[in-house]
């Protein structure tokens, strides 16, 4: 069973910065066993969460490197290893198996999942249908589960905020106040972006948008548009000549200008769909990691560029 370390209180408590992760390594050699609150976590969505909540008393690390699709991680011995010496591991069950097998086996005392912070859905590959269309369509194609992209919903992702913030308050009781303070200045940040997107989408030409895998059905529900997705959940699947055809349709039925491909994974099929409808291509970053050829340094600049990405290919107003 993981022993709780002794935490050393800082001398005075910093305000928060809602910058980069500074503090944060993917580094397997950062491990924990430090003077802070040791917390490893999963992927960047949610090293981002710890490292804005637990500020200066936190040493946060990733289990994902910056650049890896994180669908695809294994867990080292290492990282085993790293996990067990933390004083929390923060994940989001569903997202990356062998991180749940990892979390699961070990004897850490705090495990935060955050699935079950906020309220999990059936996306698939989003969509619907047109007049005349069969009800069922694509989407027999593949079995659906819960979709794992919910910080793509600032409105969620503040919702998971908060249910850290409270576990790292209850972990590490010294410093709760200021966990408790940081936390509320990222959830009204989050609540800006939601603002922003609200606001920015209201009015579009179109409500359709075309991606690479279905990582947006969180944020096209939020603000009232649908995702098309070329692949399902899992970005390295391969469409059906049947799904490639039927999206042809779709950007013509719906004025569907743009399809979106991302950083992490191959552009190959979504610029072959784009050429073979005549659309354009751009990037839709579902922030599943921080790359120089993110565009941006952080969680919320990334998500500004897709908003600004959204507006040019929805024809906002």
């Amino acid at each position: 069973m993981n022993v709780r370390r002794r935490l050393i209180p800082a001398a005075t408590a910093t305000a928060l910065g809602l910058g980069g992760l500074t503090a944060c390594s993917s580094d397997s050699a950062a491990s924990g066993n430090t003077d802070k609150f040791d917390v490893v976590a999963s992927f960047y969505p949610m090293a981002f969460l710890a490292e804005q909540i637990g500020g200066d008393h936190a040493n946060v690390t990733s289990l994902t490197a910056p650049g890896q699709e994180p669908h695809d991680l294994e867990i080292s011995t290492k990282q085993r290893a790293q996990l067990e010496e933390a004083d929390a591991a923060l994940y989001l069950k569903g997202l990356q198996p062998a991180v749940d097998e990892a979390v699961g086996q070990t004897g850490i005392k705090t495990k935060i999942d955050a699935a079950g912070l906020t309220h999990l859905e059936d996306h698939g590959t989003g969509g619907h249908t047109h007049e005349g269309e069969g009800e069922k369509g694509h989407s027999e194609e593949e079995e659906h589960g819960r979709d794992p992209h919910v910080w793509l919903d600032p409105v969620k992702y503040a919702e998971i905020a908060q249910g850290v913030g409270k576990a790292f308050e209850k972990a590490d009781p010294d410093h709760a106040a200021d966990y408790k303070k940081n936390t509320e200045a990222l959830v009204t940040k989050l609540k800006g972006l939601d603002s922003d997107f609200e606001s920015g989408l209201r009015n579009t030409k179109t409500k359709v948008f075309f991606t690479n895998h279905a990582a947006f059905g969180y944020l096209a529900e939020r603000y009232g548009l649908t995702q098309e997705a070329i692949s399902g959940i899992d970005p390295e699947s391969e469409p059906s000549g049947a799904r490639v055809r039927e999206l042809q349709q779709e950007a013509k039925a719906d004025g569907v200008t743009t399809v979106f491909y991302e950083t992490l994974v191959s552009d190959k099929t979504a610029k072959t769909l784009a050429r073979d409808a005549n659309l354009k291509t751009d990037v839709l970053d579902p922030i599943e990691g921080i790359t120089d050829k993110s565009r941006g340094d952080d969680y919320f600049q990334v998500m500004e560029a897709n908003l600004k990405a959204l507006r040019t290919a929805l024809g906002a107003k």
